[in-house]
């Protein structure tokens, strides 16, 4: 019995030996010589004209109550949101973005506690604008109607998507062409792509002012609002095998 338990432990034992001879072990697979690589990032802005134009148009009312707050901005906003359907047209999309009614309180410094004097009601809207003629427009009549904030001006684009793949494409192929001048350089070829990691492409809006709405009266010039352009930027980085160019 014993001697077939020793035989079959030998067997086994061969076995483990004829494995690691025909894989090699762990310290003789880190023995061998590193890949020689090079690693590039290759950025791209492209310049867009923007077609889309988003405006935020505030309307702000103050009450000693808060019911009667509230009630009066509901009756500027309906005033304000029908001036400013008929100067956007058809095309133009609405919707509320912010509202709020909050205190106003007195302070005082000797007296202790702070008394609530009235209350302020806010309410927000957000205009979407594609026919960006129409900007200036849909402002004078939203003040004229009643508006008392500009809250911003932001400059957008209808197709995100085909100026973003325009940066990429752009940032990898200069990504690519400072890998191959670096590799000429040192006397080496790109034998394959190892790694290619990409950045978001950023779009930066343009905000053309914040504030408070100027008056506005039938007479008073349109109010100027300039589009200017968008940056979208990119950036790739490439990581190359490099050998021995063929001499």
């Amino acid at each position: 019995m014993r001697s077939g338990r020793s035989q079959q432990l030998a067997c086994s034992l061969l076995t483990v030996l004829a494995c690691c001879a025909a894989t090699g072990t762990p310290a003789q697979q880190a023995a061998q010589p590193p890949l020689s690589s090079i690693r590039v990032t290759g950025d791209a802005r492209v310049t867009a004209k923007p077609d889309r134009v988003q405006i935020d148009i505030g309307v702000t009312t103050r009450a000693a109550q808060s019911q009667d707050a509230a009630a009066q901005n509901a009756r500027e906003v309906d005033r304000v949101l029908a001036a400013v359907r008929k100067a956007a047209g058809p095309t133009g999309a609405f919707k509320t973005i912010s509202y709020s009614l909050t205190p106003n309180y007195r302070y005082h410094p000797k007296e202790g506690e702070p008394t609530i004097e009235g209350y302020t009601a806010l309410n927000v809207l957000e205009v979407t604008l594609d026919d960006l003629t129409r900007m200036g427009p849909v402002i004078d009549a939203a003040t004229q109607a009643g508006a008392n904030r500009i809250q911003g001006i932001q400059f957008t684009l209808r197709d995100q998507d085909a100026v973003r793949a325009q940066a990429l494409r752009e940032a990898a192929l200069r990504a690519r062409a400072e890998v191959d001048v670096l590799a000429a350089a040192l006397g080496l070829k790109v034998l394959r792509v190892l790694t290619v990691e990409e950045n978001t492409p950023r779009i930066m809006p343009v905000r053309a002012f914040n504030g408070a709405a100027r008056a506005a009266s039938a007479e008073a010039a349109p109010t100027p609002v300039e589009a200017g352009t968008l940056d979208i930027t990119a950036d790739v980085t490439l990581s190359v095998e490099v050998g021995a160019a063929a001499r």
